[in-house]
């Protein structure tokens, strides 16, 4: 019998204000930070923990699409993206949701493009305590054991709590509010935003 599928939905279409603009391409270890994201989801594609995926990005990103492409993730664009996260994550899981064929997504896992410390062991073992107990699954990082981080990945029976988020509302606070239909999976680590160049700085420093 076939594992239930789950597919990545990454979310970045943001204007990166606080930033001062072109965040995702910012770069990070010479790279762009864009590109650690990538790979990471590239990876858990091609080693079958991931079914595929959909980037949702801003018109006329192509520097941006070029990355989500080469990762074998489909293109999706936020007209509006001053809208917020709201709108770039029910156009994702609208596109999911338009998927057939024989892996019919279950579950999305929702992966913030401004997270380049975003690892692979962490999607391996949302998957598999997800296949496990059939709920919806979220990080807790020992560096931030007291707020549940991410990527989430997102039972297929939840994605309607999606339709009712506004502007920069993500999940945390509908998915706090349903703590039954949500395991807790503790990994090790941390995985941080990239909201100010001070936060890209921090990540360049050696760890001690």
């Amino acid at each position: 019998m076939r594992d239930p599928a789950a597919y990545a939905v990454v979310l970045a279409a943001g204007t990166g204000s606080r930033f001062g603009g072109a965040k995702l391409l910012a770069p990070l270890e010479g790279r762009p930070l864009v590109a650690h994201v990538a790979a990471t989801v590239a990876r858990a594609v091609s080693t079958g923990t991931l079914a595929g995926g959909v980037a949702v990005i801003p018109p006329n990103a192509t520097a941006l699409a070029w990355y989500w492409d080469t990762a074998g993730l489909g293109l999706v664009t936020n007209p509006d993206p001053a809208a917020g996260l709201a709108a770039s994550l029910q156009r994702g899981l609208a596109a999911l949701e338009s998927l057939i064929g024989p892996a019919r997504p279950a579950a999305a896992l929702i992966v913030l493009a401004d997270q380049p410390r975003i690892r692979g062991d962490v999607i391996e073992r949302l998957v598999e305590v997800w296949r496990a107990d059939g709920r919806s699954t979220r990080p807790r990082y020992a560096g931030s054991p007291d707020t549940p981080g991410h990527p989430v990945l997102l039972d297929r029976a939840l994605w309607p709590l999606a339709r009712d988020l506004t502007g920069d509302r993500g999940l945390g606070e509908l998915l706090g509010s349903r703590p039954e239909a949500v395991s807790l999976v503790d990994v090790p680590g941390a995985n941080p935003d990239v909201d100010t160049p001070a936060d890209l700085r921090q990540l360049e420093e050696p760890m001690e």
